[in-house]
């Protein structure tokens, strides 16, 4: 085996160890990786049903109804064009109100709604993260701060 040779199976060697290191870490990523949606996104695309999820939007107005067990809660999620129906056993955050922006984590479970493991509130009045502002902006009813 020549100079050349040896040094070409070392290169592709180096090569070979580097995809397969990517792979590895491009795979582990796969199982933390949580996607947004919005309720428009959750009515109108196939979202898959076993994976963790995020929503966000909205608490509708009137929505929110807590079940004899003092625990649980019921509420819509809403980007002013569809609504999605939220179950959440644990405790809210102390923000939390009708018509507060939210994030919730959990599974979707199709035609039974939303499977909510964590909420998330809105810190303050002037932020709303902006995966809820871009879908607000999107269905046309964003009343976000005016710039100065």
């Amino acid at each position: 085996m020549t100079r050349k040779q040896r040094r070409l199976g070392v290169v592709l060697l180096g090569l070979t160890m580097l995809g397969i290191s990517a792979a590895l870490v491009l795979n582990a990523f796969e199982d933390s990786i949580v996607f947004f949606y919005s309720p428009t996104d959750l009515v109108t695309k196939d979202v898959p049903r076993d994976k963790r999820l995020r929503i966000g939007g909205l608490v509708q107005q009137g929505s929110v109804r807590r079940d004899a067990d003092g625990v649980t809660v019921r509420f819509g999620v809403t980007d002013t064009a569809n609504t999605v129906q939220v179950v959440f056993r644990g405790l809210l955050p102390d923000l939390f109100r009708e018509g507060q922006g939210i994030i919730a984590e959990g599974r979707f479970e199709g035609a039974a709604g939303f499977r909510a493991d964590e909420i998330l509130a809105k810190h303050d009045e002037n932020y709303m993260p902006p995966e809820v502002a871009d879908a607000l902006k999107k269905a046309g009813t964003w009343k976000g701060a005016e710039k100065k």
